[in-house]
């Protein structure tokens, strides 16, 4: 029993270790930017179905992004805990550098439709929808997010270099369209 203690107090300060040495690299790792999408992006599509976020400018499509949803993507959220993505038309409401995850922009979920859902089954609607990067201090598993699938509560999550850009290029009130 002793030598299991001892063990998993190893595992412990060394994992400890990685998350502190892989959030001082986030820091100040340089993030690849096309600054040239700046202030052009006027919609984001997501496509659920296709694990792909899009940005466009007036119709015209700028670039495309690979994304992993809540855990159970398939339809629209309608309760806090329900781990699905939602789908619909939303806006970015609000941008925050210093999240748990790797930067975020905040969606407008839940919209009145949304809350008058959840309140006629008596839950509530959820909200705190994000598009995100990686837990804080996971850059070092970058690498395994191609394999890790559908991993959030949620939330829209793309690599930290993509979220870097993201966040530099769009706007606070960006519309922004979920779809299935």
């Amino acid at each position: 029993m002793k030598m299991f203690a001892k063990t998993a107090a190893l595992l412990t300060i060394l994992i400890l270790i990685l998350v502190t040495a892989g959030y001082i690299m986030e820091q100040k790792k340089e993030y690849k930017i096309d600054e040239n999408l700046k202030g052009k992006v006027n919609l984001i599509v997501v496509e659920k179905s296709k694990r792909q976020l899009a940005l466009y400018h007036n119709n015209e499509l700028l670039k495309t992004y690979k994304i992993s949803l809540g855990k159970n993507p398939a339809g629209h959220k309608q309760f806090e805990g329900d781990s699905k993505t939602p789908e619909g038309i939303y806006h970015i409401d609000s941008k925050n550098p210093k999240s748990k995850y790797f930067l975020n922009l905040g969606i407008s979920y839940p919209n009145e439709k949304d809350k008058e859902n959840a309140a006629r089954h008596n839950k509530s609607a959820g909200g705190d929808i994000k598009i995100h990067g990686l837990p804080n201090g996971f850059s070092m598993a970058e690498p395994l997010f191609d394999i890790y699938g559908d991993w959030t509560e949620g939330c829209i999550a793309v690599s930290n270099n993509d979220m870097a850009e993201l966040y530099e290029i769009i706007d606070i009130d960006t519309k922004i369209e979920i779809k299935p």
